[in-house]
This record gives structure tokens, C-alpha cells and sequence, in this order.
């Protein structure tokens, strides 16, 4: 006899048609998310040091271009805390349509702000303001894109859903430095400073179609409803308020906390490598922006690569080894990332950040399931979210900050190299001890034989 037969009609929507929807939604939501917040990243590299801090140093003002790009990951938090209650208590979908309408506004918005010589001091303030903004939809965006697409697969392909999403990252990185580098290509210095860096921003305006197209085609997810019908059970039988996922989540501190060190160097790698790499070859080594914005570019595909592939691997040998495998090798080919590099030759510095892009993939891909599956799915937008963005403070916030610092008082390579190792170090201790019972592992396998509830009306 069928299961599948006996199934009510609400059951059908997990087929694979459904799935297509939602894993084309959750990467083309995800690529222009982290197109916006990437491109600044870039911005502050090249350009908005000298447009928003001027000064007669020019250390002192590239470290205040990267603290406002560091401002962007504080945002995070908040956001993750924000639409993390959301988003465990009305849905998916909806928390990531909010984070989506945020992260348009405020990248428009800074494509059209005036520069510290039109307006003086209130030009890097609101620029801070903006990036905030951008953190805070970054946070929230995390946990809705994932989601949709981790609890929607099938039971033996939690890892490989969860990661396509972090394809978006490479796509929006790759999209963005395209979108600079022809900027940069067809204008003159001149103008790239007066209106060509604005571009890349303006261009948000995709976002929105994108938005209509979850808005319009896309459910929340099978597994989200389940839990939020076994919540409101278990409401209605002890007659009380429901409690905020978040602080059911801060109450337990030490898995969130576990799961934020064990992320931490997939972070650091992966900015350390895309911005604070880029300035420091610019910058430091005199290499022409053109190159290295290709040399990133290129090293994406190994980035895609290792997070599909890895991703991939997890859910058939374990997240835990895919992951420790990568940042263990990551902490060992740091070392001989940067000389690469310092040759100035292309061949030689696309293979140094492809390497390192391959190992740092090998940890998103594994690593978001890992973190998805530390939480039950009662609160495991929030837990998803705040682990996520908290390693992304502690890592990725603070490494081109780190790096800039690092390099001006040793005047060498080799003590980025040492920070990046010991994040390493650190990540290895932290995923030995992070809790993953099987029962989350098995959510998707157990749940694929109950009914699923009816999409809750907002």
C-alpha cells in the first residue's frame, strides 16, 4: 500500500516541483542579500575611505572605512534576534520577506548618499546608520533562506538543501566584484570617485521581484508548521503564554556559544580573504584593483565548488568530520596563502585565495546544517541565526580590522597567518563538543509520514 496515497492533499506540497521553488527562491534571495552587503566590503576597500573619511592619514583612514564595515556585522545580531522570534513564531517565509524589503532600502539608500565633501560629518553617520540596517537584514535573512530550504529536503539531504543557499554568497560576491570591476573598467578614476561606486548600490532594486516571486509562489515550510502546531497543543493543554524563542535559546548559552566558535574561522577565512586580502594587495603590494577584483572573482567557483561538494560529503559521512577536516587544513594552508600572493603573480595568487576559498566553502556547506540541527525547530531560527551571527562578529566583522592592524605593527604576513590559525585551532575544540542529538538529525525522516498542517493565514 502507498503512504504517499494516504497522505492528505497539504502533504503533496513537499514534492520536488515545490522544492524547486524554494531552493530557487532561497539562492536568488540569498545571492542579491549578500550582493548588498558585500559590495561594501569592496566600497571600503577602494573607495569610501577617501569619500566618507577624509584625513592626512591614510591608516587612519582605511581602519575608519573597515570599523563602519565592521559595524555592519554588530547589526547582526539584532537582526538574527529580531526576526529569529519572528520568524520561529509566524514563519519562514514572512521573517525573510521583512530582512529581504530592509536590505533593498537601505543599499539604495547608500547609493545615493552624499559624500563627507557635500555634507560634512553627517555623511559617515548615516553611512553607519545604512550599514546597521544592512546588518540587521543580513541577520534575519540567514536563518529564513536556510531554513526554507534545509526543512524542506528530503531526510538524507539536510546538508546538501542547507548549503545551496550559501551559494548565493559566491553568486552576490561574484555579481558584485563583476559589477565593479566593469564600473571600474569604463570610467576614470575621476568618475569612478564622483558617481561610478554608486552604481553597484542602486543596482538593489532587484531585489523587490525577487520578494514578489516568495511573496507570491513560495509556503513555509512543512516542518515549521509542524512544530508550531505541537507549540499551540502544548499551550492550549497548560493554558499559558508562549515564550520567546529567543530567550529559550540565551538560556542555554553554552551550545550557542559552541556552535558561534565553530563557525568562527569559516567567517574569517572567507572575508579575510575577499576583503582583507583585496586591500592589502591594492594597498600594501601596489597590485592594480582590476587584478585582484578578477582574482577574487575567479576563486569563487572554489568557493561554490567546496561549499556544494563538502555540503555534499556531510550527509554521508558526518558534518562533523567534512567540517574539522576543513578548518584544520584552512589553519595549515594560511601559511602559504599570503606568499602566494606577495608574488604578484596571477596564476600563483588565483591558486592562494582558490585554495583557501575551497577550504572555507568545505565549512559553510557542513557547518550550516551543523548549525541548523544544534536547535529543534521550535527555536531554530533563532538559535540558527544568533550562533551564525555572533561567529560572524567575533570572525568576519573583525578580520579586515584585525588584518589592517596586524600588518601596520609587524609589517609581515606571517601574524595574520597565526590569527587565522588559532581560530582554526579553536573551531576544532568547539565542534568536538557541540551537542547534535539524532533525533534532529531524523526530524525530516519522521515527520515525512505525518500530516502537514495548513498554512497559517497572517
Amino acid at each position: 500500500m502507498s503512504t504517499q496515497a494516504e497522505l492528505p492533499a497539504s502533504t503533496a506540497r513537499t514534492s520536488t516541483p515545490r522544492r524547486g521553488r524554494v531552493l530557487f527562491a532561497a539562492v536568488a534571495a540569498q545571492s542579491i542579500e549578500y550582493y548588498d552587503f558585500l559590495i561594501y566590503g569592496t566600497a571600503a576597500s577602494l573607495i569610501l575611505n577617501t569619500l566618507f573619511f577624509p584625513s592626512e592619514s591614510a591608516l587612519a583612514s582605511t581602519l575608519a572605512s573597515f570599523a563602519t564595515f565592521a559595524v555592519g556585522f554588530a547589526g547582526r545580531p539584532l537582526g538574527a534576534a529580531l526576526f529569529g522570534h519572528f520568524g520561529d513564531k509566524f514563519g519562514r517565509k514572512p521573517a525573510l520577506l521583512v530582512a529581504m524589503m530592509l536590505m533593498a532600502v537601505s543599499s539604495t539608500l547608500i547609493g545615493l548618499l552624499p559624500t563627507y565633501g557635500a555634507i560634512g560629518a553627517a555623511a559617515p553617520v548615516l553611512l553607519v546608520v545604512l550599514r546597521i540596517a544592512q546588518g540587521i537584514s543580513v541577520g534575519g535573512h540567514f536563518g529564513g533562506a536556510t531554513l526554507l530550504a534545509l526543512e524542506s529536503a528530503p531526510p538524507n539531504r539536510r546538508g546538501l538543501f542547507g548549503a545551496l543557499p550559501q551559494v548565493g554568497v559566491a553568486v552576490g560576491m561574484v555579481t558584485g566584484t563583476l559589477v565593479f570591476l566593469l564600473v571600474s573598467s569604463f570610467t576614470t578614476d575621476a568618475q569612478f570617485a564622483a558617481w561610478g561606486w554608486r552604481v553597484p548600490f542602486l543596482l538593489s532594486v532587484v531585489m523587490f521581484p525577487v520578494a514578489y516571486f516568495v511573496h507570491r509562489y513560495v509556503e513555509d515550510t512543512p516542518e515549521f508548521r509542524r512544530a508550531e502546531a505541537g507549540q499551540s497543543s502544548r499551550r492550549e493543554s497548560a493554558d499559558s503564554a508562549p515564550r520567546s524563542s529567543v530567550l529559550q535559546v540565551l538560556r542555554r548559552p553554552r551550545q550557542l556559544l559552541l556552535v558561534a566558535f565553530t563557525f568562527l574561522p569559516a567567517t574569517i577565512s572567507f572575508y579575510g580573504i575577499v576583503t582583507g586580502m583585496l586591500h592589502y594587495a591594492t594597498d600594501d603590494l601596489k597590485i592594480s584593483k582590476d587584478t585582484m577584483l578578477t582574482v577574487v572573482m575567479l576563486s569563487m567557483i572554489a568557493f561554490t565548488a567546496g561549499t556544494i561538494g563538502f555540503a555534499w560529503l556531510s550527509d554521508v559521512v558526518g558534518r562533523r568530520r567534512v567540517y574539522a577536516a576543513n578548518a584544520l587544513f584552512f589553519g595549515v594552508w594560511v601559511f602559504a596563502m599570503f606568499p602566494l600572493v606577495e608574488t604578484g603573480s596571477f596564476p600563483l595568487m588565483l591558486v592562494g585565495a582558490s585554495v583557501g576559498l575551497l577550504a572555507s566553502g568545505g565549512m559553510f556547506g557542513p557547518g550550516t546544517a551543523l548549525l541548523a540541527e544544534a536547535f529543534p525547530a521550535g527555536v531554530r531560527y533563532s538559535g540558527s541565526s544568533l550562533g551564525n551571527q555572533l561567529a560572524n562578529i567575533l570572525g568576519a566583522g573583525l578580520a579586515p580590522f584585525i588584518m589592517v592592524s596586524l600588518l601596520a605593527a609587524t609589517h609581515t604576513t606571517v601574524s595574520v597567518s597565526v590569527y587565522m590559525a588559532v581560530a582554526c585551532l579553536i573551531s576544532l575544540c568547539a565542534v568536538t563538543m557541540v551537542s547534535v542529538p539524532a533525533k534532529r538529525e531524523a526530524e525530516a525522516a519522521e515527520s515525512a509520514a505525518e500530516p502537514v498542517p495548513e498554512p497559517r493565514e497572517l
